[in-house]
Formats: structure tokens, C-alpha cells, sequence
């Protein structure tokens, strides 16, 4: 028999997925946009950060700077800031750790010098954002639930480390983060600013794992994971996507799709030059390891049995893990509609 705790848990997640995921079309939030006025466009020099510069035609409407039409930026039911950051993250120890999480936990997995961190997606899913420091140094954790995206940024913007937060806003059905510094918005799956002062600037993207807390234990006996006392109140280790992940159909349109994938297979994304291209996970696990010659470097996309994970490399002497963007394809595709593909 179901009991009286179960039925009121259930009841809260219920109304939380409601809020997060209804209300986001229903209501506006803190971030004003200039749905109209005279549009101009203006070319700009965008730093890839390899010593590459690419240029970018942006638009300026009312005075506001924007590389993505603004219609296609969505309101939000939660407000500026209404899924809350974790702004001063705690991290516990396996022992500990091991005893709110199962071996198939998934999650996001950070190597930074000797630090070692695992952020559970049972926490991130409620947060989406966490700004961490390491060895002095602020690191940008994110994680889209929609987009099933983990990324993680070394937050530098004009100079200077800053934190994010959550804007309640969407675009392509994926996060819309905003800096504290300028109060831009910025693309997760770009990691690069879409709307206001920063327009076109592209945060470094860090090397990081999506893998499952027991695969990563074993290899990090000494590790710390990311705790669950954040200061907000939520039922972690429930999803309020419930299915969201394994069914078909998003809850919220994009402005491209691609057929060559279904929509909700998981890929990893790289960008070199300002061109894309996703590698297909299960061809890489079933070849093992794939040499892959792609805008004048070779990328080694290898299976790694030890985690059940691809990892893709540049291929040079100290053997560099490249920067990825793991993603749903269909989040990929839509943001990168020239996208190349292995599969």
C-alpha cells in the first residue's frame, strides 16, 4: 500500500516539474527583451581561444546587442535566479557519498591538478549551476536537464572571474545562463554569450566526463562529491522530468531538426575553428577507437571500458583531452544546423 509520505512527495515533484516546465511559457521573468524597433547588424572579431579569430555577424535591436533572433528566446516560469545556484558548494567524501548514491548514479566528473570532484545530475537537476572554486581558480559546472548537457566552463568574462546564474529563460530548449559581472546571456550548449554587452564572447570550455558514480569511485578512491547540503530545500534523488530522458518528442521547440539521429541520442559535440561536429557514442564503443581528421587536427575518439565512456582526444604528444559538449542530438543539431557527424 501506497502510504501518506509517498502520495505528498509525490504530489511536490509533481507541482515542481509543473513550475519548471509549464510555467517556463507562461510567464515573464527579469531579462526584458526589445521584441521590436529597428534592427541593425554589425560584424564582429570573435577570439576562438587557440590563437584563431573568427569574425560573426551579430544584431543590435533598441541599443541590445544579440547573435540569435530574440522571438526565439523563450520566457520563463522561474525568475532570474528562480532555480537557485549553488554559490557555495560543500563536497563530502565516497564513504559518505556512497551512502545516497548507487553505482549507476550518473553524473558529471571534474579532474582539475589533484582534485578529483563528481557532481551527482540527482542535484545538478535541481540547480543546474554551480560555481566552484578550485586551487583558487572559479570553474563553471552546468547542466542542462532538457538538453541531458553537462558542461563545464572556466568562467572568464572582460577579464575576470565571475559567477552565473540561472536566467529562466531557454533557447533551442536549452539553458540560458546570465554572468553577475554584465548581466549578458549566454548559451550553455554554445558557451557563448547571446544577448547583451558580451554578445558573441565564447567562455573556455574545460574537459570533463559524464559517467556514472561507481565507474568513477573506483578510479578516484579519494575524491569529493558534491553534497547535498546546498541550502535549498529539495527532494534530491527525485527527477521532476520523470521519463522525460528515454521518451520521444521535447517539451519545448527548437528552430531546426536533424534526421539523422533520433532526437534523443546522446552525442559528443566539439567545435574547431567556429566548425561542428558530433561523434555518436555506440560507433565509437563498437570500433573501440577512431582516428577522425577534422579541421586540420586529428581527433582520436576512444572508447574507455574502465568508465563505459568516449572520451575524444586531440591527438599531440602529451595526448590533451579535447574540450566536449555532451548533449541530446537534438539540442546539438538545432544549434549547430552545419553540424558535421560520425556515426
Amino acid at each position: 500500500m501506497i502510504n501518506r509520505r509517498t502520495i505528498i512527495v509525490g504530489i511536490v515533484i509533481i507541482g515542481a516539474f509543473a513550475v519548471i516546465v509549464f510555467g517556463r511559457s507562461l510567464f515573464k521573468n527579469d531579462f526584458p527583451l526589445p521584441y521590436s524597433g529597428e534592427t541593425k547588424k554589425e560584424t564582429i572579431t570573435v577570439d576562438n581561444g587557440n590563437q584563431t579569430f573568427t569574425t560573426k555577424e551579430i544584431m543590435i535591436t533598441d541599443g541590445t546587442k544579440h547573435s540569435v533572433p530574440l522571438d526565439s528566446i523563450l520566457g520563463g516560469g522561474p525568475p532570474k535566479d528562480g532555480i537557485p545556484s549553488i554559490d557555495r558548494p560543500k563536497f563530502i567524501p565516497i564513504s559518505e557519498a556512497s551512502k545516497q548514491l548507487s553505482d549507476t548514479e550518473p553524473g558529471l566528473a571534474l579532474e582539475i591538478g589533484n582534485v578529483n570532484r563528481f557532481y551527482p545530475f540527482q542535484i545538478l537537476v535541481w540547480h543546474e549551476i554551480v560555481n566552484d572554486t578550485i586551487g583558487g581558480k572559479r570553474v563553471l559546472v552546468t547542466y542542462c536537464p532538457l538538453c541531458l548537457s553537462g558542461i563545464v566552463f572556466n568562467p572568464v568574462v572582460a577579464g575576470e572571474q565571475v559567477e552565473f546564474g540561472t536566467s529562466g529563460k531557454l533557447w533551442n530548449s536549452n539553458l540560458v545562463m546570465y554572468d553577475r559581472k554584465t548581466d549578458s546571456l549566454w548559451s550553455q550548449i554554445l558557451g557563448e554569450a547571446i544577448v547583451g554587452k558580451m554578445t558573441g564572447t565564447r567562455l573556455e570550455v574545460l574537459p570533463s566526463d559524464q559517467i556514472r558514480f561507481g565507474d568513477w569511485r573506483k578510479l578516484h578512491p579519494n575524491g569529493e562529491v558534491l553534497s547535498r547540503d546546498t541550502g535549498a530545500t529539495r527532494f534530491y534523488g527525485q527527477d521532476p522530468y520523470g521519463d522525460y530522458y528515454t521518451t520521444s518528442g521535447t517539451f519545448f521547440p527548437v528552430d531546426k531538426k536533424d534526421s539523422r539521429l533520433s532526437e534523443k541520442e546522446f552525442i559528443l559535440g566539439i567545435v574547431v575553428n567556429g566548425k561542428a561536429k558530433a561523434y555518436w557514442p555506440p560507433a565509437i564503443k563498437k570500433a573501440g577507437r577512431v582516428e577522425d581528421i577534422f579541421q586540420g587536427k586529428t581527433i582520436v575518439a576512444q572508447y574507455e571500458k574502465d568508465i563505459d565512456a568516449v572520451r575524444l582526444f586531440e591527438k599531440k604528444s602529451d595526448g590533451e583531452l579535447l574540450r566536449i559538449n555532451p548533449a541530446f542530438w537534438f539540442s546539438w543539431a538545432a544549434t549547430h544546423p552545419n553540424t558535421e557527424l560520425l556515426k
